[in-house]
């Protein structure tokens, strides 16, 4: 009698995933899928967002460096570098608190009370065609931006002064407030 090799071997159980195995590898692939998808909005927010955060930093710059140039060009005596109600004569000239960024008015000097006359401060971007400087461009009000100037003097001494600018803005799609602020000093002498 002739017998097989294989006769005394049980048969080996068929291999392959089961229904639950496959339910459990569904549930991991769908939060890893979730947790990327968060990733790419998160993403798509900060990349918005990063064109309003540089807007506030030029935003602030400008005013410390049209302050500097104030001083230095001798538009604004020392005593007027400083806030209205400073209490000297003749007094500050910069606005306290926040205030809504316009051009500056006829002092030529951002941040001043005359500024309230003067025209909303927009940027200017460029068209469908891509180039700035032609008709189709686009002309955006910055109306969700503020600043505030802030200068107090340094105890201890008069001819040196701390300077703060802040700028307030709202990023459009999360709709949450930031701000920017730069710090510098001013010194009487130039």
């Amino acid at each position: 009698m002739k017998t097989s090799r294989n006769a005394g071997r049980r048969p080996s159980p068929a291999s392959g995933f089961s229904l639950l195995e496959m339910l459990i590898a569904a549930v991991i692939l769908t939060i890893g899928l979730i947790g990327v998808l968060s990733v790419f909005g998160v993403a798509m927010a900060t990349t918005h967002s990063s064109q309003q955060d540089l807007l506030a930093k030029q935003l602030a710059s400008e005013a410390l460096e049209n302050v500097f140039t104030a001083r230095n060009s001798s538009e604004l005596t020392w005593l007027q570098i400083q806030n209205i109600g400073s209490g000297t004569v003749p007094d500050g000239v910069f606005v306290t608190g926040f205030q809504t960024i316009k051009q500056a008015g006829v002092d030529g000097i951002l941040g001043t009370a005359d500024d309230a006359l003067a025209a909303p401060k927009v940027m200017t971007l460029a068209g469908p065609d891509g180039v700035l400087g032609t008709a189709d461009d686009q002309v955006v009000p910055l109306t969700n931006f503020q600043r505030s100037i802030l200068i107090q003097p340094v105890p201890g001494t008069d001819a040196l002064r701390t300077l703060t600018v802040t700028v307030r803005y709202v990023v459009p799609p999360l709709r949450s407030t930031r701000t920017y602020t730069i710090t510098g000093y001013i010194s009487q002498y130039r």
